[in-house]
């Protein structure tokens, strides 16, 4: 069957990993920089890359047979990659609850937005911050709070010893310092 009559599925692009995923009825909880990241990615897809495809999809659409032209091929798939983005995140945009880890009154436990350094069974030292699911940025030391590690983390206090299930069993954590910035 020719390709131009077949549909091409559009699942939601999973950026976010299932163990990462909140719970179904969860509230989409982000600081106020993880929803100002989300607006900007939005505006740049939406003001620059999306018009850029446009141009390069009507410029390959003037050149005549559509179906070996690359370009065309190419910048109709790159412009459905965009809108699929775009949705995705007016989608978490629309249903974002701004927490602003600034207004935390009780910094003598973790709670969202809390940066924590823990050190685990072997000795080792780890700085995390927990934030919402959709600013996670794993480079920076940030991690989802519904990550497991978070979980256990949650509601500790500075000295506390948290337990965490890992696949060797459980491991326990001792919670060095917690911060707010």
């Amino acid at each position: 069957m020719s390709k131009a009559f077949t549909k091409e599925t559009e699942t939601e692009d999973l950026e976010i990993d299932a163990a990462e995923a909140p719970p179904t009825g969860a509230r989409n909880y982000i600081t106020p920089a993880g929803l100002q990241r989300l607006h900007q990615e939005l505006k740049q897809l939406r003001s620059v890359e999306r018009p850029k495809v446009v141009e390069i999809v009507s410029w390959a659409a003037g050149n005549g047979d559509r179906s070996e032209n690359g370009d065309y091929i190419y910048g109709k798939k790159r412009l459905r990659e965009i809108d699929r983005r775009m949705r995705h995140l007016l989608k978490r945009i629309e249903i974002a609850e701004v927490v602003d880890p600034q207004r935390q009154t009780n910094h003598e436990q973790v709670f969202f937005g809390a940066t924590v350094r823990y050190r685990n069974s072997r000795q080792d030292e780890h700085v995390v911050r927990i934030v919402g699911v959709d600013e996670v940025r794993h480079e920076l030391g940030e991690i989802s709070w519904v990550a497991p590690i978070a979980r256990a983390l949650l509601k500790a206090e500075e000295g506390d010893i948290v337990h965490l299930r890992v696949p060797g069993g459980m491991e326990a954590l001792e919670v060095m310092e917690i911060r707010y910035s």
